[in-house]
């Protein structure tokens, strides 16, 4: 697929989102602090709601294009791959990437929380045991796996984003074309088109992300004030730490495969980045991340069915967030978990993170439900949801990073890395 050239150019576009990063945090410090105290917390409310509106419409504008972007894309690609033993060779060779990295992600979470010990200082008293930390249960269950993989109306998951569910429709769709042959030409090349126009939107709607990025640093910043860095900034920065070793580890990987265009890779790839980071969410980038990948040489067919794949299963930063999380809480309460029990915690994570994909605040859940299993106060989980925010950022542009270096290898394997 040839993409039109973007409406500004991409390392101008990458700066401003810079700018919008800084600017944010200066503002967001000036608003906490401009209004502080209790008496003041209403008016407060009201500016940071009035930005978050902003980072909403981005969001929306977002959404509206990753179902129909994430559908033709795949059908496209799985239609030109010809038959059902490419896709199952390609998504075997994906899903083989996928839990190397989570493992991968879980063993250095796990080593630097045990060598750091960032939670040992606190010191708390267990809380009572009905205490909870109001979260929605949907615990990582069959049922809910099950719910999130298989669709019962594709109308129903493109409305709701389920980006498995139609990944899984459109495997089913793409590898029909493949079968038909000519007779479904005319909807491959219809979808095809329809890849081109998503895409030309998103060139649009990227115009726009210096200003969401701008508004969402500013909220969060100008709610809980610098300051939380200070209390928080012990476990913040050695988890901003992991996530940097984590990528450096996945880049090395990635250059034993693609030798130097690693750097490439990584250079096409940080305004998707940096979106991501801005936003706090990964689907932020997903439609400028597709069309990266492709400017870097990965095949249409090829990303176009490892990169949403990888959003339901690779997302390495939010897999790293769990081990340090429940980890993190179990020192705070001086509760000492034996190796068997952090391995068999490993093992846990690897496969309920992914079958509650797609579900809103899911690391949290997942969290959730896994210190329930180990006897871990659940309360602990309220430690960190005043900073969550300030973590997704860092995880979700590591896991943009993660899918990136996934889809790129997956393309050299199959010999389609132009």
């Amino acid at each position: 697929m040839t993409h039109p050239a973007p409406p500004s150019h991409p390392n101008r576009q990458t700066l401003y989102v810079m700018i919008a990063i800084g600017l944010g945090l200066v503002a967001g410090e000036i608003l906490n602090l401009s209004l502080p105290g209790p008496d003041n917390a209403e008016r407060l409310g009201d500016i940071v709601g009035v930005l978050g509106v902003v980072t909403d419409i981005f969001m929306r504008l977002i959404k509206m294009i990753i179902s129909p972007l994430v559908f033709a894309t795949l059908v496209v690609g799985m239609a030109k791959m010809g038959d059902a033993k490419t896709v199952g060779r390609v998504g075997g060779k994906a899903i083989l990437w996928f839990f190397s990295a989570s493992v991968l992600s879980l063993l250095l979470g796990m080593l630097l929380v045990n060598v750091l010990a960032p939670g040992e200082t606190l010191h708390l008293e267990l809380p009572p045991a009905d205490a909870a930390a109001g979260l929605e249960k949907n615990g990582p269950a069959l049922k809910t796996f099950i719910a999130h993989i298989f669709p019962k109306s594709i109308v129903e998951a493109m409305a709701q984003n389920e980006i498995l569910q139609i990944v899984v429709f459109s495997m089913f769709f793409g590898i029909a074309c493949a079968q038909l042959g000519e007779l479904a030409h005319p909807a491959v090349k219809l979808l095809d088109s329809l890849g081109h126009v998503m895409l030309k939107m998103t060139g649009y709607v990227m115009l726009f992300a210096p200003v969401a990025v701008f508004a969402a640093i500013t909220g969060v910043i100008g709610k809980s004030g610098l300051s939380v860095l200070k209390s928080y900034g012990l476990f913040m920065g050695e988890f901003y730490l992991g996530l940097i070793l984590l990528c450096c580890l996945l880049a090395l990987v990635g250059f034993l495969v693609l030798g130097r265009r690693i750097v490439s890779l990584l250079r096409h790839i940080r305004e998707p980045a940096l979106i991501a980071f801005g936003t706090a969410t990964s689907e932020a980038a997903y439609p400028k991340l597709l069309q990266q990948l492709e400017r870097f040489g990965c095949e249409e067919r090829i990303c176009g069915f490892v990169l949403p794949l990888g959003y339901s299963f690779n997302l390495d930063g939010s897999m790293m967030y769990m081990t340090f999380a429940v980890l993190f809480i179990a020192q705070a309460y001086g509760i000492h978990m034996p190796l068997p029990d952090q391995l068999l915690m490993l093992f846990v994570l690897l496969f309920t993170s992914k079958g509650v994909a797609g579900v809103p605040r899911a690391s949290l859940i997942v969290i959730a439900a896994t210190l329930e299993m180990f006897k871990i106060p659940e309360a602990g989980l309220l430690l960190l949801l005043g900073v969550d925010q300030l973590l997704d950022m860092g995880r979700s542009a590591t896991n943009v990073v993660g899918n990136s270096i996934a889809a790129a290898v997956v393309s050299r394997w199959e010999k389609a890395l132009r």
